[in-house]
């Protein structure tokens, strides 16, 4: 028998019920269950069975009871006919006592001992009608009979003078009640613990690796899926293919636990999402029987996903601080030395340079508040105008998220217009202004900005004989870091800038910056 059957089962209401599965229901019946075949031979044997025999279901398949459980007393001759008389009617017979000794496990000295039973043995039937297995299902009674030899002899008839008066004999049974109260109490503290633990635990049993417990954290972790009494991959199909059932099987294999450190698995925890990468720390400790023989995995561990993803962020944020501070102080250097080739003083030199490390710095922080990661196109424009008064500038367009490189070429770009405004343009009036307006165009996979700043109401402009440091440095910079490219022209009525770029990180929205 490789699987009881099961059928769909319809309500009252004519709604179909889940099929059960009767195997999982089989597997973890509290009492011990087998099935036996018409030459007496184990076809199948629950965990409850496997314990009380001290067998494994290895043990016991294709096996003879008798052979492997001789007893030539009578407590033998009543089991095999009464599994004979089953085979043989077709009716389910019931032994409500047999004694009938069972062998003890080496760690305890070997040799048997006599226990006492109750059994019920029924008839199961192949698709003919006929008898085909016989299934069992035990009771060990011993306890109860060794009470009764206390109270009235091994015979069942009362003694003439009680080994113990019936007064003492009520005081065993009430200590005895109360002994079992304080383990059900405690076993539920237990459960409690486990259910309530803040790391995620389950017990898998079987060359399947069938759930047989799992706790609240577990059930987070794999989205709430029911899982219990499934075979691992039929619950969580999502793992086929990856390292954890093979890892299970070498731990079942060896009886060595496993240890996992931030281990990558895939794990569905939508039912209508894609596979979701998470990061374990986790342990895979084998259940051992008396024998020392793996019939199961203890899984224990936690969610290290935040841990993990922190570390690669501020890994890849130390990267990125070392790639800037190199770019800065390239940078610097080239300031320094354009500044030192086109200003007439040191004075001059002082003025023109520390203004220009000023609005690097002043970019930098608008990075340090965004963590490295840019800022907004309209933060980098105000940084540099709004010391100018707001009814000196007028700034139209969608919102546009810069990356950090942006960010850094378009702040000392910006700067370099406002410094000349001020200087010599719009700005160094009291009725000049500037404009500036962008769009965003979607070209394929990447998103087109296209900006003019332009200045109006300044002293008239005509273009310089000779290119200075700050065109050289606008035109250059969205050259080299952005791919774009920049176009002055120096009107009459004011200097027009038109700047186009490749955004790598920009996000253009439907409404206007200022």
């Amino acid at each position: 028998m490789d699987r009881f059957p099961g059928e769909s089962v319809t309500g009252k209401q004519g709604v179909a019920l889940p099929q059960i599965d009767f195997r999982a229901l089989f597997e973890t019946l509290p009492s011990p269950h087998m099935v036996l075949d018409r030459d007496l031979r184990f076809v199948e044997a629950n965990l409850a069975y496997q314990r009380v025999t001290e067998r494994s279901r290895d043990e016991l398949i294709g096996q003879n009871i008798f052979d492997l459980f001789p007893n030539p007393g009578e407590g033998g001759r009543q089991l095999r006919e009464s599994l004979q008389k089953v085979l043989d009617t077709g009716q389910p017979d019931t032994l409500a006592l047999i004694p009938y000794a069972i062998p003890l496990p080496l760690s305890l000295g070997g040799g048997f001992e006599m226990r006492f039973w109750s059994a019920v043995h029924t008839p199961l039937f192949d698709s003919a009608g006929n008898t085909a297995y016989v299934l069992q299902n035990t009771v060990d009674v011993t306890e109860i009979e060794r009470l009764k030899d206390i109270a009235f002899g091994p015979s069942g008839a009362p003694l003439e003078t009680p080994i113990e008066s019936a007064t003492q004999l009520y005081q065993r049974a009430r200590e005895l009640q109360q002994t079992n109260l304080i383990l059900v109490e405690e076993t539920n503290q237990i459960r409690n613990l486990f259910m309530q633990a803040p790391g995620f635990m389950a017990v898998l049993i079987g060359p399947d690796f069938v759930f047989r417990l799992v706790n609240n954290a577990y059930q987070s972790l794999i989205g709430r899926r029911a899982v219990i009494g499934r075979p691992l991959l039929e619950a969580l199909p999502e793992l086929e293919g990856q390292v954890f059932q093979d890892i299970l099987s070498e731990v079942m294999r060896t009886g060595q636990p496993y240890v996992g450190q931030a281990d990558s698995v895939l794990l569905q925890r939508q039912a209508d999402g894609p596979p979701e990468e998470r990061f374990l720390d986790f342990i895979y400790q084998p259940i051992l029987d008396g024998r020392g023989v793996p019939w199961g995995v203890f899984v224990e561990g936690s969610d290290v996903t935040a841990r993990v993803r922190a570390e690669r962020q501020q890994k890849l944020l130390l990267d990125e601080l070392n790639h800037r501070v190199k770019n800065t102080l390239a940078t610097v250097q080239a300031i320094a030395a354009q500044t030192l080739r086109t200003t007439a003083s040191p004075a001059d030199f002082r003025e023109a340079f520390e203004a220009r490390l000023l609005a690097l710095s002043a970019t930098h922080d608008l990075l340090t508040q965004s963590v490295w990661r840019g800022a907004s196109l309209d933060e980098v424009i105000l940084m540099e105008l709004r010391p100018h008064g707001a009814e000196r500038y007028r700034l139209d367009g969608p919102a546009v998220a810069l990356s950090a490189a942006e960010t850094l070429t378009l702040g000392l770009v910006f700067h370099e217009l406002v410094t000349n405004a001020a200087k010599y343009g719009a700005l160094s009036t009291t009725e000049g202004c500037v404009r500036v307006e962008w769009t965003v165009r979607d070209e394929a996979d990447r998103s087109r900005l296209d900006l003019v700043w332009s200045e109006q109401g300044g002293p008239p402009v005509s273009a310089p004989l000779h290119q200075g440091f700050g065109s050289r440095l606008i035109e250059r910079s969205l050259q080299g870091d952005t791919g774009g490219d920049a176009r002055l022209e120096f009107a009459e009525s004011g200097l027009r800038c038109h700047l186009r770029l490749t955004l790598t990180a920009a996000a253009a929205g439907a409404e206007a910056a200022a």
